[in-house]
């Protein structure tokens, strides 16, 4: 028998090495990951200022929300405009939970994750017939309707919001009167989490179904993908963890009322840091927050009540610039970079 008529039948090689390559890729991407989470738990070290140790705190929060949101608007494709609806969910639920029965935040939080996820569940057997910007006026819809409801509703303080009762420093209550270190390093592990699950979920087969739902939603459906229990499934997890960050921020600040925890700017701040750095990423929506968060921070301090609205303009401008230069977002320039230095 020639050499010929027992060669490796053509494509199979390639598609080993093509494998092999990615699970190196996925390696490496684990790698990078725990080097950052280790730089960034660092940071507190050097870090000794209050304020800015403040922005480092929202800037992870809203990494790790805007991570939460790139499951369903990312992977997935559906573009929500109302997840300030599940953070309020959390942050309600936290509240409640510990000022009127004593219950830990840890547990509350689990609670308002639970509740987030079949409320998501419910809108979503309602939302999910609808597509495009339709779905995502629905949304916006809900979500201020559910924020007229908590104005109104006297158990939950109404307009006037819930005060947390002030105690000793615990991780128990987690409440840390001026050591702000251990808010950073809760919300730190609040991103890995949100991270590993996206690392996991886009290597997943529901990564590979959310990815052609967003394409193709019919070619995907005629190929086998249950494209109705796909968008379920990536609006429970999405809403779930948009809720835990809810209930972190509740005992953050220990104050919470309507307008501070389900405003539309809540929304759009998990939407906005995806956009810029990158939808359907990885690391995009660190990388939006990093950028996003200490900006607007920075015009409240700075520009105070006379600056109201200049966060709108800016962010419309940084949406329109990632919009026309590098519609893929910020994370597109990392790629380029990686690309010739490979071509090199």
């Amino acid at each position: 028998m020639t050499d010929a008529a027992i060669a490796v039948p053509a494509g199979r090689v390639p598609a080993a090495g093509a494998l092999q390559a990615h699970a190196a890729q996925r390696r490496r991407q684990l790698v990078v990951a725990a080097i950052a989470l280790a730089l960034m738990a660092a940071v507190p070290l050097v870090v000794g200022d209050a304020y800015l140790r403040n922005i480092l705190i929202l800037t992870l929060m809203y990494a790790a929300l805007a991570q939460a949101w790139n499951i369903l608007g990312g992977y997935c494709g559906q573009i929500s405009l109302g997840h300030a609806l599940y953070f309020g969910a959390g942050a309600y639920t936290t509240s409640v939970l510990f000022v009127h029965f004593g219950v830990l935040p840890w547990f509350g939080m689990v609670a308002g994750a639970l509740l987030a996820a079949v409320m998501a569940l419910l809108l979503g057997w309602l939302c999910f017939r609808l597509k495009g910007h339709y779905f995502a006026i629905a949304t916006l819809v809900i979500a201020e309707i559910g924020l007229l409801l908590v104005h109104n509703w006297d158990y939950v303080g109404a307009a006037m919001g819930i005060q947390w009762p002030l105690g000793p420093d615990s991780w128990a209550t987690l409440q840390f009167a001026r050591n702000k270190a251990p808010y950073f390093y809760f919300v730190l592990g609040l991103f890995a989490l949100t991270w590993l699950i996206t690392f996991w979920v886009e290597g997943s087969r529901w990564g590979y179904w959310w990815r052609a739902v967003k394409d193709n939603p019919e070619a995907s459906e005629s190929l086998g993908v249950t494209v109705f229990r796909s968008k379920m499934a990536a609006a429970a997890l999405s809403a779930s963890l948009t809720a835990v960050g809810g209930g972190f921020y509740a005992a953050f600040v220990a104050y919470i009322d309507p307008d501070s925890v389900m405003h539309f700017r809540f929304s759009l701040l998990m939407v906005l840091p995806v956009v810029l750095g990158g939808i359907g990423t990885l690391w995009g929506p660190l990388l939006g927050a990093v950028i996003l968060i200490p900006l607007t921070e920075a015009i409240r301090s700075y520009m105070g009540g006379s600056g109201t609205g200049t966060d709108l303009i800016v962010y419309g401008a940084l949406v329109m610039g990632v919009a026309v230069l590098k519609p893929e977002g910020l994370i597109g320039l990392f790629s380029g970079w990686r690309r010739k230095a490979g071509a090199a």
